[in-house]
Formats: structure tokens, sequence, C-alpha cells
């Protein structure tokens, strides 16, 4: 996942919170950072967005493939 993924299932699945969800959260599988301090310190985006979506409690069908943009048609 690229932190332009992260980016957009984090606003797909909350949308309107995102910030504050990035930015106050603290996520206590990643050492208590919160996303963004998570992001600044390497943390693989993917590793970020499945500590958020168990904090959150994001149902598991809801937590693969997430901010993938759909393919291009031909």
């Amino acid at each position: 996942m690229r932190r332009s993924e992260f980016l957009r299932a984090v606003e797909h699945e909350f949308p309107g919170r995102t910030s504050a969800l990035l930015n106050d959260l603290v996520l206590s599988p990643l050492a208590g950072q919160t996303s963004t301090e998570a992001l600044a310190a390497g943390v693989p985006p993917r590793d970020i967005w499945l500590a958020l979506c168990a904090e959150m409690d994001v149902p598991e069908n809801r937590r693969h493939g997430a901010g993938r943009l759909e393919p291009r048609k031909r």
C-alpha cells in the first residue's frame, strides 16, 4: 500500500474525520504513535492502515484492497 492509497482509504472509510484520526488518534499497535507520526517515522502505510482499522473496529472485509483506484479501462 502506498501513502496515497492509505490516505484515500482513510478518507473513504472515515469521511470528514480523516484529519482528526491521522493527527489525534494514538494507535497502541504502533507504540502509541498517531498515524501521522508513524508515517514520518517510516512505518509502512499498510501497517498503519491495519492498526487504524483494528482500533476503529473496521470489519475485516473492508480492510483489504482499500485505497486502490479502479484499473483504467482499455
